[in-house]
């Protein structure tokens, strides 16, 4: 039996929360899903992975995805279609903390990322007013909070709700 995500040649057999469906996975990607995943050669198996016909290939491939939070595998999510009940199940699985952080258009956000304010926002503490328009580089994700990042504006490191941006 071989990986149903990488194709590695041995395999184990894996229960997808919250239902019972299994999937064949090897000790990578059994690892990857049980903690941290950091990014590497081992997880371009996902760019394909997300297009499988089997919906628990698809569930576990999302989130292996969103588990790398890297620019590539962002990618990969923003082009990526999963039916609504295979979405919600992938999502129903994962922690609450890592839902994505998303702009004003959907779009998921990285670390690292660089976004556009779309509202002048008046910055508390600060005496300015972030201006539209106004390019944020490098943001960081607030851990704890998928509507907050955190930026440099005129200088001063910021919070910034991701309602208010988009991803450039």
């Amino acid at each position: 039996m071989s990986c149903q995500l990488c194709g590695a040649a041995e395999a184990w057999d894996h229960a997808v929360a919250p239902r019972e469906d299994v999937v064949a996975l090897c000790a990578t990607c059994a690892a990857g899903l049980a903690g941290e995943v950091t990014d590497g050669p081992h997880w371009t198996c996902l760019n394909e992975a997300i297009w499988s016909p089997e919906p628990a290939v698809q569930v576990l491939a999302y989130r292996l995805l969103r588990a790398l939070n890297t620019a590539w595998a962002t990618d990969v999510l923003d082009i990526a279609y999963l039916e609504p009940e295979v979405l919600s199940w992938a999502e129903a699985g994962m922690d609450e903390a890592s839902t994505p952080h998303r702009d004003s258009n959907g779009a998921i956000l990285a670390q690292g990322d660089s976004v556009v304010l779309i509202k002048d926002l008046p910055v508390k503490g600060a005496g300015f007013t972030a201006k539209r328009g106004t390019a944020v580089r490098n943001i960081s994700l607030v851990p704890d909070n998928a509507g907050q990042i955190e930026g440099r504006v005129d200088g001063q490191r910021i919070v910034i709700l991701t309602q208010f941006v988009r991803k450039s």
